[in-house]
């Protein structure tokens, strides 16, 4: 019978050691760059240690290695950090393979020519909204959703179109944990926002009139694909001023339309009511 060598057993101790070790740098990195967001796209070394709980110097060596990446850039005037072009290199070939945001583009580019304000194609990351395209409103004062925008307001009108596909259990958990956000929440809100989204589900579209942002109106409708699968969301956000009840019954009944059209594209059919089911990828 032979043992194990000890120099053998110590070096992949040792290289365990390591691997954890380079693991957590990484992840430690995309908590840096997680940190930047549409609403705060400048921050300093400090604002980001104290968001991913991390010290200043590993930040400042992180964000180092960024810079000469291109992946983060300083703000000549105030030396924050902003996010770089060289992340678009990285991801553009994720965005470029994605069926779904190719075959809406067309149809967003109608879709805002219509009714004149913005629209955005959103994808489900687990338990965040995703914006993956975008066509801008030609009006002066509008609401934008950059790509790579994250939501998880479950008020949000495309969160509330995923949610409403996922089971209710998944639903209270998501919410009851924290990792979908809403204000308040109690047992007797719980209920009404679970009943909430079965009246999305009927209509065919969600709506979120300044709920979660005072001066901004979304509605969102879901896209299929060919096996019946929720992919992605037709989203129109607005300027609340310019949306009275009677045109958000319009923009909501464009933007189903739209979602159908997208769906359509894609070979696909909605689900029989009781049977939507949601893509695994």
């Amino acid at each position: 019978m032979t043992t194990p060598d000890s120099s053998d057993t110590n070096g992949s101790d040792t290289n365990g050691k390591a691997d954890t070790k380079g693991a957590s740098v990484i992840v430690n990195a995309i908590a840096v760059l997680r940190s930047f967001s549409a609403d705060e796209p400048l921050l300093g070394v400090t604002e980001i240690a104290n968001r991913v709980g991390l010290h200043k110097s590993t930040v400042s060596r992180i964000l180092a290695t960024f810079e000469q990446e291109n992946l983060v850039e300083r703000d000549a005037d105030t030396r924050r950090f902003r996010l770089g072009l060289g992340l678009i290199a990285v991801a553009g070939p994720l965005l470029a393979e994605l069926e779904e945001r190719r075959v809406a583009y067309p149809v967003l580019r109608e879709l805002t020519e219509l009714t004149g304000e913005t629209s955005a194609l959103m994808m489900w990351e687990g338990n965040q909204s995703i914006c993956v395209e975008q066509i801008a409103s030609r009006h002066q004062i509008k609401h934008t959703t950059p790509l790579g925008a994250r939501y998880n307001d479950a008020l949000s009108a495309s969160v509330q179109v995923f949610l409403a596909t996922e089971p209710e259990e998944r639903v209270r958990s998501l919410l009851l944990g924290g990792a979908i956000t809403y204000s308040g929440l109690d047992d007797a809100s719980l209920d009404d926002y679970l009943l909430r989204l079965k009246d999305d589900s009927r209509r065919g579209w969600a709506v979120n009139y300044g709920e979660s942002s005072l001066d901004e109106v979304g509605v969102a409708a879901p896209v299929y694909d060919h096996r019946g699968d929720l992919v992605a969301a037709v989203l129109i956000p607005a300027p609340r001023f310019r949306v009275s009840k009677d045109r958000l019954q319009s923009l909501g009944e464009s933007c189903m339309a739209a979602a159908d059209k997208v769906t359509a594209r894609l070979g696909g059919n909605a689900p029989a009511s009781g049977t939507i089911k949601r893509s695994l990828t």
